[in-house]
């Protein structure tokens, strides 16, 4: 054989090799077979498709492994892929399939020959800590114990917002750190949780915050408007009463704090004064007009609610506007030429010096008040305020569910009064509020009468006469009468008659009470409220005119009202 053939059969032989080891290797890629030679966490998968490497991988190095958990006195066991532990396949075998892909020829040829190189790759894993957390909170579910929370609340002996009942602690196991530990070695073999404190967020700690939050808002506000010198007070526990203090923090109610601001505002509004007349020397004389500053109630309202919740404030101005009167001087009727147009009358017999000397005063003020055409007239307007100042004295008054001292007593004797003539006028309510309780004084006119309270609780009717009216007061100390009439410029051709009330039901007093007073002497027992039957009752009023009949209807509601009695140290109720 000569040279030149042997050559070119050992290239016909290596060529026809060639060929069939490509053959082979684009078989093999065609299938997607890893690379021979490919190992993954120790487990050989060379030549595998995906999927039977997955398998293999599974049955391998996936296998779950047995994990002892203990807490307190217990312990189980437990696989780590109860606990989450899983292998990733398609992460695992990436880098595997990338090498598979990027062979070079050569190393193809290798492979197909048997003499590919081993490949080495690490298993990738993943911990799900979803899953670890529930299973170890579900094996240590009757370990824990529920904290308590406690309570808090405002305590009345103490005056001031405390914690009423303070917090349990719970326990729990360690669950967290737990998972963390597995999650950063899930080749772990045992876990263990130790037992702590599970605290509730109404903790006594907490709680003593915010109640230490809520008792420095608790503090005595003053209320000015501005341009003026009259001023209103809330008390601490006034304040206290505007705000809830909770676990979730200070949360301001709005329905108190609408009620205080209107109190507050009401109080120490200063009304333009419309001009009227007053009885000097034995005449009527004119009172000029005079401006007023009144609360602007939306800037007021929101300087109100920001001083309340910062406990550094302490005195508020309220932003106000000037309120210019309706009626001037020059605009008033001349007296002399009014009409009567109706008249309200009322007895105070047994009445208290200082009662007698509120009726006096209240009715004097109010006397000469004149109320333009389809204007509102206003008691506690026309009156000026109940204040000392205003020359009112202390009297029995109702506050707070019982009869007691305080300034201005006997002024709702002139304000029944004065309702009765305008209402026997005809003239429309726009305002008027009853009293608690049946009151004597009113007798035998049950329930045709009106109270007021300083601020807030006026009476009010709309002069629709078509004229401007004017109101007269006439007081007889000495027969213990009060006289109200309705004077105007036009008397509106309308009859009014005013029925007896109509009693619907009636409900019987509680039987007395009795209050310990350590400042009455021994052995002495006072009276200091009186009884009276609940009513449900109503007045009818019918007007009638050109146009016909008209009725209307006054209802009031009033409760069963208890005796109260005050003792002395050393009282023997029970021979009462």
């Amino acid at each position: 054989m000569t040279v030149e053939t042997k050559y070119a059969i050992g290239g016909l032989i290596t060529a026809i090799l060639l060929g069939g080891a490509l053959a082979m290797g684009v078989a093999t890629q065609g299938t997607g077979a890893l690379a021979p030679g490919v190992s993954i966490g120790g487990v050989d998968v060379g030549g595998l498709t995906p999927e039977v490497a997955v398998k293999r991988l599974q049955d391998t190095a996936g296998k779950a492994r047995p994990v002892t958990v203990k807490a307190a006195d217990k312990t189980w066991t437990v696989t780590s892929t109860d606990l989450g532990w899983q292998i990733d396949p398609d992460r695992s075998l990436a880098p595997a399939q990338a090498y598979t892909q990027e062979r070079t020829l050569l190393e193809r040829l290798q492979g197909a020959l048997g003499r590919a190189d081993v490949r080495e790759y690490p298993l990738v894993t993943s911990v799900n800590t979803g899953k670890t957390t529930a299973t170890l909170s579900k094996l240590t579910a009757s370990l824990s114990t529920q904290p308590k929370g406690g309570t808090l609340g405002f305590d009345n002996k103490a005056l001031k917002y405390a914690v009423l009942t303070p917090d349990t602690p719970g326990r729990k196991a360690d669950v967290a750190s737990a998972v963390k530990t597995f999650q950063a070695d899930p080749t772990v073999t045992s876990l263990v949780m130790p037992l702590i404190t599970w605290k509730s967020p109404q903790s006594t700690e907490n709680l003593q915050k915010l109640a230490d939050q809520g008792n420095q808002l608790m503090r005595r506000m003053t209320f000015r408007v501005e341009g003026t010198k009259r001023s209103g007070v809330l008390s601490p526990l006034q304040v206290a009463d505007l705000y809830w203090v909770k676990p979730e923090g200070i949360v301001l109610d709005p329905a108190t704090i609408d009620r205080a601001f209107k109190f507050v505002a009401g109080y120490i509004n200063e009304p333009a004064q419309n001009a009227r007349y007053a009885w000097q020397g034995g005449k009527y004389v004119r009172v000029p007009e005079k401006a007023g500053h009144e609360v602007d109630d939306a800037a007021a309202l929101e300087v109100f609610k920001k001083a309340l919740v910062d406990p550094n404030v302490k005195d508020v101005v309220f932003p106000a506007r000037v309120a210019q009167p309706k009626l001037t001087a020059a605009q008033l009727p001349d007296p002399n030429k009014l009409q009567l147009i109706a008249v309200g009358r009322s007895t105070y017999y047994n009445s208290s010096p200082e009662r007698r000397t509120n009726v006096a005063t209240a009715a004097q003020k109010i006397d000469g008040t004149v109320v333009p055409a389809g204007e509102v007239f206003s008691f506690l307007n026309s009156l000026g305020g109940i204040t000392a100042d205003n020359g009112f004295v202390g009297g029995l008054i109702i506050s707070g569910g019982r009869t007691v001292d305080g300034l201005g007593g006997g002024v709702c004797q002139v304000s029944t009064t004065t309702f009765r003539a305008l209402y026997q006028a005809g003239l429309p309510v726009v305002e008027r509020n009853q009293h608690s309780y049946r009151v004597g004084y009113y007798e035998p006119q049950v329930g045709f009468e009106a109270a007021v309270y300083d601020p807030g609780v006026d009476l009010k009717l709309k002069n629709d006469t078509g004229g401007t009216v004017m109101i007269k007061t006439q007081n007889y100390n000495k027969s213990s009468t009060l006289v109200v009439e309705v004077w105007g410029t036009v008397k509106p051709q309308r009859s009014v008659t005013v029925s007896p009330a109509v009693i619907l039901s009636s409900r019987a007093h509680p039987p007395a009470k009795y209050v310990f007073n350590p400042k009455l002497p021994a052995g002495r027992i006072e009276q200091v409220d009186w009884a009276q039957n609940g009513y449900n009752l109503y007045i009818t009023r019918a007007i009638k005119d050109a146009s016909g009949v008209k009725y209307d209807r006054t209802s009031t509601n009033y409760k069963p009202w208890q005796a109260v009695y005050e003792y002395g140290p050393g009282t023997n109720l029970a021979a009462r």
